[in-house]
């Protein structure tokens, strides 16, 4: 017994000797060290000597960030570690096991090229392949062009493949300039959030994705029910309380924005983004027997319902006043928030750091973070160099 006891401690306190010995050679690691993990998270393959040493150097010389972006010179960010992080954004399952569409192409490209980035929801934009990239032209109608990018492994990451174009310039596009609004007015999110259903899809995944909530992260019981559609019943099971209490809550907000998609469908049958210009989409009155005195949609204008109340903490600083005509108003009204920074960061955090923020000083960082995002004119590399400098030593 007494051979068993002393055969744990000594078990034990290998394993504790072994634990403060990794963590202090965390805490000392050299600058070379640090640049090789900060490589590694950023485009998940080992640098090459020369860019090692130079990250190295930089990070010697107090320039973590300027290491990072060296990092970021490497296509494998764009094509590898950028593609996961936005896939999941262009499917209800959230997956990152889906085909390369135009929705994940154009936050490629954007990110490539740091274009702003709010104005991935609202910018008449699109990336495409080049010529040199692919013979399969961009089709309204079907996914190939992006196919052939992938199974013939095009370096996204090349501004020669991937340039950027006007949505509204495309052959055969049903949009205009003041109807696209960044990704959610491509085919491949359109395809995902706009098809059948009511177009609440749209909103929910939007919110999802780029503010971190879901509707029920927006509950208000409130907030003004007037733009509660027809098909939402005020009394299920013959019981309001259960409306005023729980279905009001969350349709109020959603209902209050859902107007902005009125004039969009994807046609399952044309396998295409259809736009009714001034002519609301028939599933906006879908059942709307349920409760003939709710709210019919008759044109595209949506009006804020969280700017106030409980979800004020937003931080809604669109240049609107809270409502608005369409979906590239909304675009703006969401993406400028306070909420959109901080979950952007968060998402890159989550990718780059391999774990969720968890404590104060993960939680500074994002704050702090998000404020370096909206200050560096909403630049997502800035905000993945500053969360791989972070992650470096933590």
């Amino acid at each position: 017994m007494q051979s068993t006891k002393q055969s744990v401690v000594r078990n034990l306190t290998l394993v504790i000797t072994l634990c403060c010995t990794i963590g202090a050679s965390l805490a000392v690691a050299g600058p070379r060290e640090q640049a090789k993990r900060i490589h590694d998270r950023l485009v998940g393959t080992p640098p090459s000597s020369t860019v090692l040493d130079s990250m190295a150097t930089k990070i010697s010389n107090g320039d973590s960030i300027g290491a990072a972006f060296e990092a970021m010179d490497n296509s494998n960010f764009y094509t590898t570690t950028v593609r996961e992080f936005a896939t999941p954004w262009s499917n209800r399952e959230q997956s990152v096991f889906v085909d390369m569409n135009d929705t994940i192409a154009t936050v490629i490209g954007m990110i490539r090229d740091d274009v702003p980035f709010d104005q991935v929801l609202y910018e008449d934009i699109v990336y495409v392949g080049t010529p040199a990239a692919t013979n399969v032209p961009y089709s309204q109608t079907d996914n190939d062009h992006y196919l052939d990018l992938q199974l013939n492994r095009i370096d996204l990451g090349d501004p020669a493949n991937l340039e950027r174009q006007r949505q509204s310039d495309l052959p055969n596009t049903p949009i205009g300039i003041d109807d696209t609004a960044g990704i959610m007015t491509t085919r491949g999110f359109s395809q995902a959030f706009l098809v059948a259903g009511t177009n609440r899809a749209a909103i929910r995944f939007t919110t999802l994705n780029f503010l971190c909530m879901d509707m029920e992260d927006f509950r208000d019981i409130t907030a003004h029910p007037d733009r509660i559609r027809q098909d939402v019943s005020r009394s299920p099971g013959g019981d309001s309380n259960i409306f005023l209490n729980d279905c009001l809550s969350c349709h109020a907000g959603l209902d209050g924005l859902g107007g902005a998609f009125a004039y969009y469908d994807f046609d399952e049958d044309l396998q295409q983004l259809v736009y009714t210009d001034g002519s609301v989409q028939p599933k906006f009155l879908n059942d709307a027997g349920t409760f003939r005195f709710g709210y019919a949609t008759a044109e595209d204008t949506w009006i804020n319902y969280w700017r106030t109340g409980p979800n004020e903490f937003v931080g809604w600083n669109g240049p609107g006043s809270g409502a608005g005509t369409g979906a590239k108003s909304l675009g703006m009204e969401l993406a400028q928030t306070r909420q959109f920074a901080e979950c952007q960061v968060k998402k890159a955090f989550e990718k780059v750091c391999y774990r969720r923020p968890n404590g104060a000083a993960d939680e500074l960082a994002i704050e702090t973070i998000a404020t370096s995002f909206e200050a560096n004119n909403r630049s997502m590399k800035q905000v993945f160099a500053e969360t791989a400098s972070y992650c470096m030593g933590n």
